[in-house]
């Protein structure tokens, strides 16, 4: 099972990027374990018990396919072919993953084995789905890329009314890639508040900024896609990272996790710096060689590195004392030189 609760988890999310390929599914799975990532997610799609033969195409994309439904047709993979990719997640220490889109593949998931629950964006409004995938008590993530308010309100409702377990709603907009005024960062502070809950986010904007930023605010799931390449075939491509940079977002969300999780007491950090602070501090000095007896004028004081002696703040206030003794071009200026003020 994932626990969101210990550490953000990160979604490496292949969707069809394998473009029907056992071997391209494979390949990803190595491909985002290398990259430190905490779980790999697929979807499975049954024609059949999906769609019908008219669904038209999102994106007319495809060089082989006639109709969305041969395509989905082509997306699938047989049980024991799961059954291998659940396997190979596991040797490589990957939560394994995957989206149902019917009731039919949620049970064979269950054969297969899921360790959370993702409900895509367009099956939050299939109670069914809904249901069936409560019932099995394991974690859930709803994504959230078209919905309402409202509609998110019955959805979480609906799963907890059915199970106690562990829930993550993820702030989501479909659309590929989505745009920097698209994302709704500011959403991840209300969905926490609002369902008391595991926020997180579901990003579709190709980089991996949107996750760091997300990360910083309080996500606890991020979900990316993955590309093996830039010049991979495939609609999700464009809202898709590179294996690289899922490796980088992987370091930066984990940097995060540290400042985030260490609070510094400015005062505190300031008194372990002193010596730092001498460094690049300053104290006052003379600008030229002071003879005893001498009266201080603005012009015979200056600032300079390093600090320890007399501070800045202090340089107004000696202008006018005497000098006890003599004292050398560049020397800090200590209390001890200087005769006390006049009465």
């Amino acid at each position: 099972m994932l626990d969101w609760t210990q550490r953000v988890v990160l979604v490496g999310e292949v969707a069809q990027a394998h473009d029907g390929s056992l071997g391209l599914a494979h390949a990803h799975i190595d491909a985002i374990a290398d990259a430190g990532a905490d779980a790999v997610k697929f979807q499975t799609h049954i024609a059949a018990a999906e769609t019908t033969p008219s669904e038209p195409w999102r994106v007319p994309f495809s060089y082989e396919d006639a109709t969305r439904y041969d395509y989905w047709r082509r997306m699938e993979f047989t049980e024991e072919q799961w059954h291998g990719l659940a396997r190979h997640a596991a040797d490589r220490r990957l939560a394994f993953l995957s989206s149902p889109f019917s009731l039919e593949a949620v049970e064979l998931l269950e054969r297969v084995g899921v360790a959370a629950w993702k409900v895509a964006s367009g099956e939050i409004a299939n109670p069914l789905l809904l249901d069936r995938v409560a019932a099995t008590g394991a974690p859930v993530m709803l994504s959230t890329g078209m919905s309402p308010w409202a509609e998110i309100d019955a959805a979480v409702a609906r799963v907890r009314e059915r199970s106690g377990a562990p829930l993550a709603v993820l702030q989501c907009t479909s659309a590929y890639p989505t745009a920097p005024e698209e994302l709704g960062l500011n959403l991840l502070g209300e969905i926490a508040r609002r369902y008391r809950c595991a926020p997180g986010l579901s990003d579709h904007s190709g980089t991996i900024f949107p996750s760091l930023g997300a990360t910083a605010l309080g996500a606890r799931v991020l979900e990316v896609h993955v590309a093996l390449s830039r010049h991979t075939f495939g609609p999700d491509t464009p809202a898709s990272v590179t294996v690289e940079e899922l490796r980088e977002l992987v370091h930066g969300v984990r940097m995060l996790e540290r400042a985030l999780a260490t609070p510094v007491d400015k005062d505190a950090m300031a008194g372990r710096l002193d010596g730092t602070r001498t460094l690049f501090t300053r104290s006052v000095v003379a600008r030229r060689d002071l003879r005893a007896g001498e009266v201080l004028a603005a012009g015979d004081l200056s600032v300079k590195k390093p600090g320890g002696g007399l501070p800045p703040e202090r340089l107004s206030d000696l202008v006018g004392r005497r000098v006890r003794a003599a004292v050398a071009a560049d020397q800090p200026l200590a209390a001890e030189d200087l005769e006390p003020p006049a009465a």
